[in-house]
Parts: structure tokens; sequence; C-alpha cells
């Protein structure tokens, strides 16, 4: 048996060799995806292009929005002199916000501050297509205010006693969503690649006719699965290598858990995503086929319902089921831990236990699905 599953996978070798441009595109294609996804995915809002009106033009009203000139959340892109000038700057798309002062704002506050009374509105109108990036935009507005509503009151003026609140950030105390997305971005990436290069192997068999010397060897289907699952991994521990090493190097996402544990992780979750492409390949005829399935029946819903996009806490209870048959989930939990937390396996066991488990079932099935006379 090791001997026929030895010489099943040096064959799997020597067709690699023989498509160098396949061997580039699954070396490569990761590195190249996670340059560029690294910067593009990412929840962080700055630069915010906004639009002021000034109605009152005095020394507190041009304070005020020099906060806004100097933060690096946003991006003063014009100053209008009348609110009816902001439409065309929103429907546009040039600013993301308008902030505007009232007349006799200045007073208003001078007077408030006087007399230990509410101060006087700014008006903000946000461009609500983005709703997530325009939420995020309009809480530094209210935090910029606030910060320059206390300054402007004095002391005096704010009451005592005052309710010292000191924020402390764990794991990421930058808030950097980077950190957060660059190892799901290596999950999702690792699952694509290896899912769409597996589903393809059994299917290229038969349109090459090799399938059919297959069928007169004593090679099992067993074998054949095995056969195939081998090289794949090696190459797929090859990826891990690389997208880890651009991760940490290029991105610099702290690694503060096991190196050793995190490839023990890949390794597992190789075989879901390889066992998953070879399901795929059984059910298939065709390469393109196998290519459509794997992509719009498994890999897009599988990124969706993940949590690597969409918290799984916001979905529906009945969708927060079906998240749990979703590998890609488990492994989010253990890559983004061992990462940030640098937690190990007593607090990830049973992410690990899903997903070995996940793991043994789809390549049992595969192997039940697959036929040598198929």
């Amino acid at each position: 048996m090791i001997g026929r599953i030895h010489t099943l996978v040096w064959k799997e070798f020597l067709e690699l060799r023989r498509t160098p441009q396949l061997l580039r595109l699954v070396l490569i294609a990761p590195v190249l995806q996670l340059a560029m996804l690294g910067y593009a995915a990412t929840t962080d809002v700055q630069h915010v292009p906004i639009v002021v009106v000034d109605g009152d033009r005095s020394p507190s009203s041009r304070q005020l929005l020099e906060r806004f000139a100097a933060s690096p959340y946003f991006d003063v892109v014009g100053e209008r002199m009348a609110p009816s000038a902001i439409d065309d700057d929103l429907e546009r798309g040039r600013a993301w916000l308008a902030v505007l002062v009232p007349p006799r704002f200045g007073d208003d506050l001078a007077r408030a501050r006087a007399h230990g009374t509410a101060g006087p509105s700014i008006q903000v109108i946000a461009d609500g297509t983005d709703a997530n990036s325009s939420g995020v935009a309009l809480s530094y507005v209210q935090g910029l205010v606030g910060q320059y509503a206390t300054v402007v009151a004095g002391p005096a003026a704010r009451g005592a006693p005052q309710l010292d609140g000191r924020v402390r950030v764990w794991f990421n105390p930058d808030l950097e969503s980077r950190n957060f997305m660059v190892p799901g971005v290596l999950a999702v990436l690792l699952m694509v690649v290896t899912a769409n290069l597996t589903s393809m192997a059994i299917v290229r068999e038969r349109e090459t006719g090799t399938l059919d010397q297959l069928n007169v060897t004593p090679i099992t289907r067993s074998e054949i699965i095995l056969g195939k699952l081998l090289p794949y991994s090696l190459v797929g521990l090859v990826d891990v290598v690389l997208v880890i090493a651009i991760a940490v190097l290029w991105f610099q996402v702290p690694l503060r858990g096991s190196v050793a544990l995190l490839f023990l992780a890949s390794l597992v979750y190789l075989v879901c995503t390889l066992g998953l492409g070879l399901l795929v390949s059984t059910m298939s005829s065709t390469q393109q086929q196998a290519m459509m399935t794997a992509t719009f029946f498994f890999l897009v819903p599988m990124i969706y319902l993940s949590g690597f996009i969409f918290p799984i806490a916001n979905m529906p209870t009945v969708i927060q089921w079906v998240t749990f048959l979703i590998p890609l989930r488990y492994f989010l939990v253990i890559v983004r831990g061992i990462f940030l937390k640098g937690t190990g396996m007593a607090v990830l066991w049973p992410s690990f236990a899903a997903l070995a488990a996940w793991g043994v079932a789809v390549v049992v099935l595969a192997v039940a699905r697959s036929s040598k006379r198929a």
C-alpha cells in the first residue's frame, strides 16, 4: 500500500513539474493576493473628506474647524458659504460629511460658559451610502466635538467630582484593523487556492484518460484520495510558510503564540480544504464544472458565513447554527488567537477538535464518493 501511494504521489509531482505555470500560480498567487488584500481589507476609516460651512466666522468657530483640519481622520476638501452648496458635494461623492456651524455660535458658546447652561449645536450631514464608514466617521466627529467642548468649557464648568475613565486595550493596543484582518485573509487565501487546486485533480485524470489506466491497477479508492491529498498538502504547507512570512515581516502583524501550533493548525486546516476540493472533484465531470461548483457552492458561502466579513453574533440564530458546519470559522478563531493573543492548545482545543472532525469527515466522504470506474 505504501509503495502504491508513493507512486501516486510521485506521479502528481511529475504532473506539477510538467505544468510549471500551475505551480508558479499556486506559490505566487497567495503572496500577491495577501500583499494586496492586506492593504485593502481594513476597517480603519481615515482621511474622511468633509466640507464645512462656517455660518459664524468667529474665533470660536474657526478654532473648532481647525481641529477638523488638523485631525488625521478628516480632510477638509472645501469650505462653502451657504448650506445649500453642500448638496452637490455629497451627491457627487466629493465629501462624506458636511459640518455646519450655525450663526452666533461664538456668542452662544460664551453665554453657555458664563451661565453654565447647554452650549450651541453644530449640524453634521453624512452620506449614508456606506453605512459602516459613515458610522465610524460620525463617531470621530462626536469625539472631536466632545474634546473641543471640554477644553472650551474650562475646569470651572465641568463640575465635580469627575469620573476618570481610563481605557486600556489588550492584544491590539493601537486598534489596527490590519492585525485582525491579515490573519483572516491568510485563512481565506489558503482555502481558495488549495480547494480549487484539488477540485480539478480527479476530473483532470478523467479528462486526460489516465483514470482508465488506474482502473486496471490494484489501487483502491482510499489510496487514490491519499495519493492526491499528500502532494498538495506539501504544496499547501509551502504556501503557509510564504503567507505567514508576508504577514509577520511585511505587515508587521504580531505573532505572539507558538509557531509550531500554528503550523499544526494549518496542516489540519489543509486536510479540510484539500479534502473539500477532492469531494468536489468526485462530483464533477469537467474541470470547469469543478471550479464553478467549488467557488459558488462552497467557497463563497463559507467566506460570508465564517465571521471573516460579518460578525457571527449579528447573524440570525438559524444562520449562526449553520456556521458550525464551516471549517473556516474554526481556523479563524485559531489563527487570530495564536497571532494576536498568544493562546495555546488549552484554550483552542475545541476549535482544533472541530476542525479535525470536519477534515476526517470530508476525506471519508470523498473516498466514499470516488470510484475507479467513474
